[in-house]
């Protein structure tokens, strides 16, 4: 351990820690390794997720300012024929 980590422990169900060891055993990396590696990549997404709820709550209670897109489309000089027009983007 480095002086910039923290120790933590935590409890597993069963075959989640048994999926874990075939994984490290199999690789030969610790369990360790890969549980850092999931909260390191799992906690830009929890942050992700939790500013989106915060956000849309903030919404929801008046407490942040939304706009029509009708006046947003207009500001930037967008017709709704050309909102139309545009590929689809992936989720």
């Amino acid at each position: 351990m480095t002086v910039s980590e923290v120790p933590r422990s935590l409890r597993l169900p069963v075959e989640v820690d048994e999926r874990l060891s075939r994984l490290a055993a199999a690789t030969g990396r610790s369990k360790s390794y890969y549980l850092r590696e999931l909260v390191t990549a799992g906690i830009d997404e929890l942050e992700y997720a939790y500013g989106l709820v915060t956000r849309a709550e903030a919404i929801r209670t008046d407490q942040r300012e939304t706009r029509p897109l009708d006046a947003l489309m207009s500001e930037m000089d967008i017709s709704r024929e050309e909102l139309d027009a545009m590929p689809d983007q992936p989720a």
